[in-house]
């Protein structure tokens, strides 16, 4: 879904009694239907949410993750995502049909989805296939659209996370001698570098100006990087690290491959939000951190670890806007609607982008252990 979809929607906003209710009757509310729902609903939250909604999530993880589980879950009735709208997509596309996945907030996006469309991609194909022949295999982040992960399983490719870029980079090109790569360009471009690519076999596609943009001749190309970036990710630079690393000796630098390729080679360490999570479970007492990624789950990192020095990496740094649209309010609205047996922003992938999606998915979970 995109911001069109969303604003043509049919789903009405908030109802005002939601917005005049105090915090702690909301937590009181939500914490009785899931009592008395017990296993019919199952809440699983994105690491990014805030801590007003992730103390009520059944399971926290990553995108691929949480993909596992919603593949795994069989059990409940209704699946209420805490999270942006490719990862309902990706629970409806998995979960049965019996299963309804709600959205508690339509508005709840990804600014990077957003930037590849399903009418551009194709146009992109068809450009490329007549450059280039049947020489590309489509490789698709999670952080994508339905209509786009349908595109990649129709043509051969797979879904990949922050977690198994590597795994599924190194597949795809046992498969193509080259890779289309949607829609970051930055964990595209880091993922290929590690994996031995140099960059100048690397192109960005512009899918505005349709054209793709090279260094060097074509038929040199291994890896075209679609043109699109997180808007979180994309503001940590390299004064930043210059920055901390004066302020802070001795401090370890550890990033998401979704910042650009300088903030990465800067880094001391680079990793999915597990392998951010888990390096600073494992860190010394007394160790100092500055972290590259999403606001909220800094500052989770920051409570839970008191022990450890820890810092963004950039202190102007404000958490993802649209993973931040879900909040206690619309989470009570969307499960009182359930309780009442009236469904709101129920998120519905059609079944023929569902049963391409889902090969590209599939493709991806076979291999990720």
């Amino acid at each position: 879904m995109g911001v069109l979809d969303i604003l043509q929607s049919k789903t009405t906003g908030l109802p005002e009694c939601y917005r005049q209710m105090s915090e702690s009757e909301m937590v009181s509310r939500i914490e009785a239907i899931k009592r008395k729902m017990g296993g019919q609903l199952y809440l699983p939250g994105h690491h990014y949410q805030k801590d007003e909604v992730i103390q009520f999530a059944d399971d926290t993880g990553d995108s691929l993750k949480l993909a596992q589980l919603s593949a795994e879950n069989a059990q409940a009735k209704y699946i209420v995502f805490c999270g942006v709208h490719f990862m309902a997509e990706t629970a409806d596309i998995l979960s049965s049909d019996e299963q309804t996945v709600v959205l508690p907030d339509m508005r709840a996006g990804c600014s990077m989805a957003d930037m590849a469309d399903i009418h551009q991609t194709e146009k992109a194909w068809e450009i490329l296939q007549d450059t280039l022949g049947d020489t590309i295999i489509p490789l698709t982040y999670v952080n994508s659209t339905a209509s786009i992960k349908s595109f990649v399983g129709k043509n051969g490719g797979a879904t990949v996370t922050s977690s198994n870029a590597k795994a599924m980079v190194e597949w795809a090109l046992t498969q193509k001698e080259r890779i289309l790569f949607l829609p970051d360009q930055h964990l595209g471009r880091n993922t290929a570098y590690d994996l031995g690519v140099p960059l100048d076999q690397m192109a960005v596609w512009d899918p505005i100006a349709n054209v793709l943009e090279s260094e060097g001749p074509n038929e040199d190309v291994r890896v075209i990087l679609w043109k699109g970036h997180c808007s979180v990710h994309e503001k940590f630079t390299m004064e930043n690290i210059r920055q901390v690393r004066e302020d802070m000796p001795g401090v370890r630098v550890l990033v998401h491959p979704e910042c650009t390729f300088d903030v990465v080679q800067a880094s001391d360490i680079n990793g999915s939000t597990k392998k951010i999570i888990d390096t600073i479970e494992n860190a010394p007492t007394g160790s100092s951190w500055a972290i590259g990624t999403e606001m909220n789950l800094v500052n989770r990192l920051i409570q839970t670890h008191p022990d450890k020095h820890i810092v963004s990496l950039n202190p102007n740094m404000c958490p993802c806007l649209t993973m931040n649209r879900i909040d206690l309010p619309h989470l009570l609205w969307a499960l009182e609607s359930i309780a009442d047996g009236e469904v709101i922003n129920q998120i519905n992938v059609d079944k023929e982008t569902a049963n391409f999606a889902k090969i590209a998915l599939e493709r991806m979970l076979e291999r990720s252990i």
